[in-house]
């Protein structure tokens, strides 16, 4: 059956259709934008982790630090060079929307913090007690 009505009203009633479909578009397209532009941004702060850190601790014990960190996703693993107690241990741990946490395990220490740049700092605690304790990422 041939539509009688002349073509404008046809045009006018499939225009709201049309907006919405148009609307959904944009929507969609300015999301896909948004979740590339933050998974971007996410991923360049997630590498900014991986390298040399150099730093110091104080409280119950108190020296410096150099760390080297390998990065899988928001998982860290590496070493850590303490200079009291002396020597070289295995450290892992995570970082996420900027909050740090890892540990020594062979010598039971815990950091936590936060992470900005190129530097970092907050708490740590061990079987001595604890303190603070600050970083700033090497560049060569």
């Amino acid at each position: 059956m041939m539509d009688t009505r002349p073509l404008h009203r046809r045009i006018t009633r499939r225009l709201p259709a049309l907006w919405v479909a148009a609307l959904l578009a944009l929507a969609c397209c300015g999301t896909a934008l948004a979740a590339a532009t933050a998974s971007s941004s996410h991923a360049s702060s997630r590498s900014s982790l991986a390298g040399k850190w150099k730093g110091h601790y104080s409280g119950a014990v108190s020296g410096h630090f150099t760390i080297r960190w390998q990065q899988t996703g928001t998982r860290l693993h590496g070493t850590i060079t303490l200079s009291n107690p002396s020597g070289k241990y295995g450290i892992g741990g995570s970082v996420r929307k900027g909050k740090i946490k890892f540990g020594a395990v062979s010598v039971g220490a815990k950091y936590t913090g936060s992470v900005r740049g190129t530097s970092m700092s907050g708490a740590w605690t061990s079987p001595e007690g604890g303190g603070t304790w600050s970083a700033t990422k090497q560049t060569r």
